[in-house]
């Protein structure tokens, strides 16, 4: 099991720019795929970003394509995601969250795929 802990969340202007941080203790943040989700008011909790084992291979919900940006450093045990242009849309809690087996399917999409889970940072973005 690992734990996780995100953080650099905010309040930011339409356009801004923001990144947020995943620690991950207990084990290294390389061992399983690991994944970031967002969730709104009132609303289901939703993929955003997903970077695999190696750092090599990632995937990106289509709202967010070509804006975010999921990376890992193994280095500080830490998944970072970059998020840019951002959007009211973007307003949400994010959660980072890991996988516990590797089994070589990627990517993985839905929350039941990962057992491990941070308790979240608030993201608003509001003019």
């Amino acid at each position: 099991q690992v734990q996780l802990v995100e953080s650099g969340g905010g309040l930011v202007q339409p356009g801004d720019s923001l990144r947020i941080s995943c620690a991950a203790s207990g084990r290294p943040a390389s061992s399983y795929d690991i994944a970031w989700f967002r969730q709104a008011p009132g609303k289901e909790r939703d993929f955003v970003a997903t970077i695999d084992t190696s750092g090599k291979r990632t995937y990106y919900a289509d709202s967010v394509q070509g804006r975010f940006t999921i990376s890992k450093n193994n280095a500080q045990n830490t998944v970072e995601l970059q998020m840019n242009d951002l959007k009211p849309e973007d307003t949400a809690i994010y959660y980072c969250a890991s996988r516990r087996f590797f089994t070589g399917d990627f990517p993985n999409t839905k929350t039941y795929q990962y057992g491990d889970w941070g308790q979240g940072t608030q993201v608003t973005v509001s003019s």
